[in-house]
């Protein structure tokens, strides 16, 4: 299994304004449980996302002597790339591109071809500078937008990203709209479509629903997986009602009951957890 913890996706929309010094203590506690990668910054405009206007300064703090860990942020556009790679902390960028052409205006203010071109200019960076770039297919089961979704637009894209040499793909489930039926659809079709490209999944759903989606998209080949401690967050820019995002602590049952290996500190875990207790209040 390949897990990311995305407590970026958890503060982002919280209401109330997180000290910079706790985020960074929280971040710090969270690289000793051993995710593969920690999601925890982003360099979009402040107006749009206040609470993740110190991104830079908490990047800079986190200890990566602490694990293996890898640091990735969100970006929007080339501009915002530019700023992230300034930090030599940074492993990976995580770039939002939506299937939805409604959800791509509100998320990053471009058309999908805009977006498209920005992606490609950043794809020009990192061949020189050697960092990752993630694509995050934000609307990838369905959108709240009246748009019909079609297996065949997502692979539409998956061909164009392709085409231009992404190697990671985080399928997002960004209001929760995805069924079990279209994520084995999705997880069983693309995969051995592109098999250069490395296919996550990136869900936001109720609580109750976690068991049976993680169930879905594992028995259909996905072992990359992106959670956040009690699902707290979701996309602020997706529409007025949240959806949490995956729990980290039910991908952990999930792995137990199922029996996967993985090489999570718990103990840490349980450390990060009650801090995240304390920022979140649940």
């Amino acid at each position: 299994m390949f897990l990311t913890e995305c407590p970026r996706d958890a503060m982002q929309g919280w209401d109330e304004f997180i000290p910079t010094a706790k985020k960074i203590d929280y971040l710090n506690s969270l690289m000793g449980v051993g995710f593969d990668v920690l999601d925890c910054g982003s360099f979009v405009s402040p107006k749009a996302i206040p609470q993740m206007a110190d991104s830079g300064i908490v990047l800079d703090e986190i200890d990566k002597g602490i694990s293996n860990t890898k640091l990735s942020v969100i970006v929007a556009n080339y501009r915002g790339a530019q700023k992230a790679l300034e930090h030599q902390q940074v492993d990976i960028l995580g770039f939002p591109f939506s299937i939805s052409e409604t959800f791509q205006h509100r998320n990053t203010n471009k058309n999908q071809e805009e977006a498209f071109e920005d992606i490609k200019k950043i794809l020009e960076i990192l061949e020189t500078d050697g960092r990752t770039l993630n694509i995050y297919f934000s609307m990838a089961f369905g959108n709240p937008y009246g748009e019909v979704w079609k297996w065949s637009g997502v692979d539409y894209w998956a061909q164009r990203f392709s085409d231009i040499g992404i190697k990671n793909i985080l399928l997002s489930d960004t209001t929760g709209t995805g069924t079990l039926e279209q994520i084995e659809l999705l997880f069983k079709t693309l995969p051995t479509k592109y098999p250069h490209i490395d296919f996550g999944a990136h869900f936001h759903n109720k609580y109750e629903d976690s068991y049976a989606k993680l169930k879905a998209a594992y028995y259909s080949g996905c072992v990359r997986f992106d959670s956040a401690i009690k699902g707290i967050g979701g996309c602020p820019m997706a529409k007025d009602d949240l959806v949490g995002n995956m729990p980290t602590e039910q991908v952990i049952n999930f792995m137990a009951a199922e029996k996967i290996e993985h090489s999570l500190n718990l103990l840490n875990f349980e450390s990060a957890y009650n801090r995240a207790k304390d920022i979140f209040h649940f």
